[in-house]
């Protein structure tokens, strides 16, 4: 299955979160944006869905597998969809660059400080002032029961 020209490119990233801290990985010298930073992840294969894509990517590039993807971001450039998950750390496993040059793990607040392509900026900015990718409360509104006269 082949894609189409006039088809957007679906990218998928993940947004992985270790207590305050994100992961980062650097782009490869040999890639567009060379040298700036990124959530890990890369582009949709024919066929495949966000979730696969994603999994892929991370095992590719960092040698993790991830659980409950969920999406919290989308953002669209030219002829890009972005699309960013927040995924669980995966317990006892350890990331390692094996395609980007290097990765970090930074501070949400630090993210503004690193480089990262135009489309990611206001992602970036918004994990740092702390407006998204975490799971909200929900609080449980109490029934009025109106009063008996």
């Amino acid at each position: 299955m082949t894609r189409r020209r006039d088809e957007p490119v679906v990218v998928v990233a993940a947004v992985i979160e270790r207590g305050g801290w994100v992961l980062i990985t650097q782009r490869p010298e040999t890639s567009g944006h060379a040298g700036k930073w990124e959530f890990p992840g890369g582009k949709r294969e024919p066929g495949e869905r966000d979730v696969q894509a994603l999994r892929r990517e991370l095992r590719e590039e960092l040698g993790i597998e991830v659980a409950a993807p969920r999406m919290i971001w989308r953002e669209d450039a030219g002829p890009l969809r972005l699309r960013f998950y927040a995924c669980e750390y995966p317990p006892l496993q350890r990331p390692r660059a094996l395609v980007s040059p290097q990765f970090r793990w930074v501070r949400r607040e630090d993210l503004p400080r690193y480089e990262f392509p135009p489309a990611d900026d206001r992602l970036v900015a918004a994990l740092a002032e702390d407006r998204v990718g975490r799971r909200k409360r929900r609080r449980r509104r109490r029934r009025r029961v109106p009063s008996r006269p």
